[in-house]
């Protein structure tokens, strides 16, 4: 199976990343829990104030940190989206089906497990926490299985992972929307609309992309929506060209790839993971909301990854890959289940408890050591066969 040159560059960078993430996670929480603690974690609480073109925005650092610098991140997760559609493995029904599948299994059985835990009180808005699996963090411990592990297993995992991205986007956009103006969603959508019509029109100047992308940022900030879905938006505006790779779709991937994997993420990772622990530690893995997160990523992505792909293989509505076995996927399904970047992302979105916010992102970090272990040891029984 051949692989582009594009994907090579976007595993290696992703590869990599997710290695930084586990960094400037140990680091973030050594700091956090040092005697440097408090003035660490009241940094990224601190106010800071920008004012541009008359127009007024106060905000925490961390507020800037995953409002502003991740709508850059999920540009790239767009652009990395309309590549995989036009030119990738999700542009042959035929190959996209089964990891589209999965995905949608990954996604709806931890949701529903979350839920059962959490139904009709304040921790129900949580559902969206286990749904996501980080790619950076996945391709990363895929990588430790060795050179033995077949190209298809890693176009799956990053497949799959996209779509589950997709999936993220949309939960987001549905379900985590505070506030809503629609004058500012419509002014939002009304410069989407004119930016897509000039790609269709051939119109590769960047400068117009990038200022209709930062306006677009402004009003999806301003309308309760999620800002960071303007950067969707824009990638999906940026004109692809399918015999070009040297196209204006392309650029901004090579251009934001390394910026995005080495700077921004690891940013978001210090800020996020600025967790003084609590006196009680074990306490925070104990209410119900923490049992669903970790029962919804441990088992919840294995048991709907794994037996969603068995059933379509076995119906005949999909097909494995010739060099991928059921201990491959079994390895993977459970690699799904580290949630990290998207996993943390939604916790900020569903809560406004301290406390709650605390013990979701450390039953995330827990749950997705506990997936990361267990898929690396069972594709390290494969190798071993």
């Amino acid at each position: 199976m051949n692989i582009t040159k594009i994907f090579k560059e976007f595993s290696d960078s992703e590869k990599s990343s997710g290695f930084v993430l586990i960094g400037c996670t140990i680091v973030s929480l050594l700091i956090a829990n040092s005697g440097a603690g408090e003035a660490y974690t009241h940094f990224f609480y601190s106010k800071m104030d920008l004012s541009f073109l008359h127009l007024h925005l106060n905000y925490s650092v961390e507020h800037w940190i995953n409002d502003g610098l991740m709508a850059i991140f999920f540009l790239l997760v767009g652009l990395e989206i309309e590549r995989e559609l036009y030119v990738g493995e999700l542009s042959s029904f035929k190959n996209a089906l089964l990891p589209i599948l999965a995905a949608a299994g990954g996604m709806l059985v931890p949701a529903l497990i979350h839920y059962a835990f959490n139904a009709s009180t304040p921790a129900q808005a949580g559902f969206g926490i286990p749904m996501a699996t980080d790619i950076a963090f996945a391709l990363g411990i895929l990588s430790l299985a060795g050179n033995k592990i077949p190209p298809a297993l890693k176009i799956f995992l990053t497949a799959l992972a996209i779509i589950d991205d997709l999936g993220a986007i949309t939960v987001i956009a549905l379900f985590y929307t505070k506030g809503f103006s629609i004058y500012y969603f419509g002014a939002a959508l009304l410069i989407f609309v004119l930016l897509f019509i000039a790609g269709k029109k051939k119109i590769y100047f960047i400068p117009l992309y990038i200022a209709g992308g930062i306006v677009m940022w402004y009003c999806m900030l301003q309308s309760g929506v999620h800002a960071t879905i303007a950067g969707v938006l824009l990638a999906f505006a940026i004109p692809f060209q399918k015999e070009k790779t040297g196209g204006l779709s392309y650029q901004f991937q090579h251009i934001l790839h390394k910026p995005v994997a080495f700077i921004i993420l690891p940013i978001f990772a210090l800020a996020n993971t600025a967790i003084i622990f609590p006196d009680h530690l074990l306490g925070s893995f104990t209410s119900h909301n923490s049992m669903g997160i970790i029962a919804g990523l441990v088992l919840g992505k294995l048991a709907g990854i794994f037996l969603v792909s068995w059933l379509a293989v076995k119906t005949k509505i999909a097909s494995l890959a010739t060099d991928v076995n059921w201990t491959h996927l079994l390895g993977v399904s459970l690699l799904g289940g580290i949630g990290f970047t998207m996993s943390i992302f939604i916790t900020n979105l569903a809560f406004s408890d301290g406390s709650m916010v605390t013990g979701s992102k450390m039953s995330i970090l827990l749950a997705s050591v506990a997936a990361a272990a267990l898929g690396l040891f069972v594709l390290q029984l494969n190798k071993a066969k």
